[in-house]
């Protein structure tokens, strides 16, 4: 049986959470949602995202690694592919479809810089590679939030992904390519 669009998204958002309060890495908890709700594995993707966390390489300084997960499943099933690599339009599908994420995530989160949403979330930035300071991010409830923002934008990728499919066929079932 056929899952229904709404079990799709409640499992890449329940995924993607777990994954976070489990393992960390909030653009592979993100990969891992999106993936798993679609049926999709790709180690090489997955492990690929991981100097994305928090901000890139757990500096904060960098956009938020649940988008740049999100970024990276997109450009992983639109994206342009290297024998294209000459074909600067051909880049332009997964563009689209990413700004669309991060303008969603903008709209919803009013930043997509990690260190501005931590603050955001949880009072203010904490250095990770600090023990003291991991120690505080737990205390002041980082991974219940992050985790939370980590599902919402895995259900967020699969939504566009579900429908950028959905175009697709219809193209197709149009006769349109």
């Amino acid at each position: 049986m056929e899952k229904s669009i709404d079990e799709i998204l409640n499992r890449a958002f329940e995924s993607a959470k777990q994954h976070e309060l489990k393992s960390g890495g909030c653009p592979q908890c993100t990969i891992a949602g999106v993936f798993e709700a679609l049926g999709i594995e790709n180690d090489d993707v997955f492990r690929a995202a991981t100097g994305f966390a928090d901000g890139v390489g757990l500096t904060g300084d960098g956009h938020c690694g649940a988008l740049s997960g999100g970024t990276i499943a997109i450009s992983y099933l639109f994206g342009r592919k290297k024998e294209d690599f000459g074909n600067m339009m051909k880049q332009l599908r997964a563009c689209i479809l990413s700004k669309k994420l991060h303008d969603q995530f903008v709209e919803k989160y009013g930043t997509c810089r990690c260190a501005d949403i931590q603050t955001r979330l949880v009072g203010r930035f904490f250095n990770l590679y600090e023990p003291t300071e991991m120690e505080a991010a737990l205390k002041a409830g980082m991974p219940d939030k992050c985790s939370t923002l980590i599902g919402e934008i895995a259900k967020m990728t699969t939504k566009i992904i579900l429908e950028e499919r959905e175009r697709e066929a219809q193209k197709q079932k149009e006769g349109k390519s």
